[in-house]
C-alpha cells in the first residue's frame, strides 16, 4: 500500500511538473524585433509600413495568435540610417533573454550589414521586395527570404510592360530607357539586370544618380527632359525623393506618363504631395490596391474599433499599409508551417527559417486569410527564397491608385541564372559550402 502511494504521488508530481512546462511553453511569445522609421525625409514611407505591421500583430493576436502563440514586439527607431539601423537591431535584437526569430530591416543598405548578424544570431532575415537580390539563392543563404519578389524580376516585368507600350519587345531596340535612382546601395540594386536586359534588347541604358535625400533634382530632369529625352524612365526612389521626381519631371517637360517607380515609388505619399503633376504617373506593385478586403475589414473591426489603432484609421488599406500586410501574411504562414514540423510552439529563428522554406500560399489559402485576389499564390522553397510572382502597373488618376487587369511575369529566365553565379561567388568569397539536397 506504501509503495502504491508513493507511485501515486510520483506520477501526480511528474503531471503536475509536465503541466506547468506546458503551461509555460504556451506562455512564451514568438519575439519579433521591429526596426522602424518614423522620422526624417523618410518617414513617408516608413510609416504606414510601420502602422501595418504592428496592425497586424495586433490582429493576429486579437484573433487567438498564431496557432495559439502570441506575438510580441519591440520597435527601434533608425532614422533610414544603415549605421543607426545596425545598432538598432543590436539593441532589441533579444529580449528576457529570448532571440527574436525574425528581423524586417526595411533598407537594402542595413539588408547588406545584418546578413552575417543574423546568421550568427539565428534569426531570419526577410527582405521583402528589397535588399540582396542574390540571397534569394537558398543553397547559399539559408536564413534570408526574399519573396515575392526582387527588384532584378522587378525591372524586367517593367521592361516587358515598356515593350508592350511600344509594341512588341522588338521595337525596344534603338529606343532609350533611363533609371532615375537613389545614390545608395538601394538604387544601385537593379542596374546590373537594366544593362542585361539593354544588351539582349538592343536598347540605350541611361543612368541618373540623385544623392540623398532626393531634393535636388533640377539638373536630373533637365537633361532627361530636354537633352536626353528617353522614351519611358523608371525611378527607384524613396521617402521624398519620388515626388520631388515627378515635379521636376512636369516642370521640364518630360511626360509624366512615361514615368515608372518600382513599387517603393508608387504609395499615396508619393503622388499627393505633387498635386496635379502626378496624374497618370505610374508604378509597379506585386498587389492590388484597396482597402475592402476581409482582412482589412477585420483589422477595423478587432484592432480600430477596441481602440488599438497603430495610426490614423484612414491609412488601412493604402499601398504601403498593404504592403506591411503581405509581410505579415508571409512571416504568420512560415509559423504555421514550422508548427506542422515542431508542434506549436514559440518556435525559435532556425525552425521558422524551415517554415519560410514551407510557405504555400495558393489562391485557396488567400481567400482563407481574408486576402482572396489580392496577390498572386506563392510557394517558396529550399532553394528559391525568392519564389514566383507577378507585377501589376498601377496608374494614379489624380486620387487613386487605378488597379490594372494584368499581370506580368518576370523574366525568371533572366534573372534566376544572375542570382544563381552571383550567390556562387558570394559563397566563394566567403567560404561557405551551398547546402546540397535543396530543391
Amino acid at each position: 500500500m506504501k509503495n502504491l502511494v508513493q507511485k501515486i504521488t510520483i506520477v501526480m508530481f511528474l503531471g503536475a511538473v509536465f503541466s506547468l512546462t506546458g503551461l509555460a511553453q504556451a506562455a512564451e511569445k514568438i519575439y519579433v524585433p521591429m526596426l522602424t522609421y518614423t522620422s526624417g525625409p523618410y518617414a513617408p514611407g516608413g510609416i504606414p509600413i510601420d502602422q501595418g505591421f504592428r496592425d497586424f500583430f495586433k490582429y493576429t493576436n486579437a484573433t487567438g495568435g498564431v496557432n495559439g502563440v502570441m506575438l510580441d514586439w519591440e520597435t527601434c527607431e533608425y532614422g533610414y540610417n544603415t549605421d543607426r539601423g545596425v545598432e538598432c537591431y543590436e539593441r532589441i535584437k533579444s529580449k528576457n533573454g529570448r532571440m527574436g526569430v525574425a528581423v524586417f530591416p526595411l533598407s537594402t543598405g542595413v539588408t547588406y550589414a545584418l546578413i552575417p548578424r543574423t546568421k550568427a544570431d539565428g534569426l531570419v532575415l526577410h527582405s521583402m521586395g528589397y535588399g540582396r537580390t542574390d540571397a534569394s539563392d537558398g543553397r547559399v543563404f539559408s536564413h534570408v527570404f526574399t519573396a515575392p519578389m526582387t527588384y532584378w524580376s522587378q525591372v524586367t516585368s517593367i521592361t516587358k510592360y515598356i515593350g508592350e507600350q511600344l509594341g512588341g519587345m522588338n521595337n525596344l531596340k534603338g529606343k532609350k530607357i533611363a533609371l532615375v535612382y537613389h545614390n545608395s546601395a538601394y538604387g544601385k540594386e537593379p542596374i546590373k539586370t537594366l544593362e542585361v536586359l539593354s544588351a539582349k534588347y538592343g536598347f540605350k541604358f541611361l543612368k541618373y544618380p540623385v544623392n540623398h535625400p532626393g531634393l535636388e533634382q533640377k539638373s536630373t530632369w533637365l537633361k532627361i527632359g530636354r537633352q536626353t529625352k528617353p522614351d519611358f524612365t523608371i525611378i527607384f526612389g524613396w521617402g521624398v525623393m519620388t515626388q520631388t521626381s515627378i515635379k521636376e519631371a512636369k516642370a521640364n517637360g518630360y511626360p509624366v506618363s512615361k514615368i515608372i517607380g518600382n513599387w517603393w515609388s508608387g504609395s499615396e505619399n508619393d503622388t499627393r504631395p505633387a498635386g496635379s503633376a502626378s496624374v497618370g504617373y505610374k508604378a509597379a506593385g506585386f498587389h492590388t490596391i484597396g482597402k475592402e478586403y476581409p482582412l482589412h475589414r477585420g483589422i477595423l473591426d478587432k484592432v480600430y474599433a477596441a481602440g488599438k489603432g497603430s495610426g490614423e484609421k484612414s491609412v488601412v488599406g493604402e499601398v504601403l499599409y498593404n504592403r506591411a500586410l503581405v509581410q505579415g501574411v508571409i512571416f504568420t504562414e512560415a509559423i504555421r508551417a514550422a508548427h506542422k514540423k515542431y508542434g506549436n510552439i514559440a518556435i525559435n529563428g532556425k525552425q521558422l527559417a524551415w517554415g519560410y522554406e514551407h510557405v504555400n500560399l495558393t489562391a485557396a489559402r488567400l481567400e482563407e486569410l481574408g486576402l482572396g485576389g489580392f496577390m498572386k499564390p506563392l510557394k517558396i522553397t529550399c532553394a528559391n527564397h525568392e519564389g514566383e510572382n507577378n507585377l501589376l502597373i498601377h496608374e494614379w488618376d489624380g486620387n487613386n491608385w487605378i488597379n490594372p487587369s494584368k499581370w506580368y511575369k518576370p523574366m525568371y529566365d533572366v534573372t534566376r541564372p544572375m542570382i544563381e553565379a552571383s550567390a556562387a561567388a558570394y559563397a566563394k568569397e566567403k567560404g561557405i559550402t551551398p547546402r546540397s539536397n535543396c530543391n
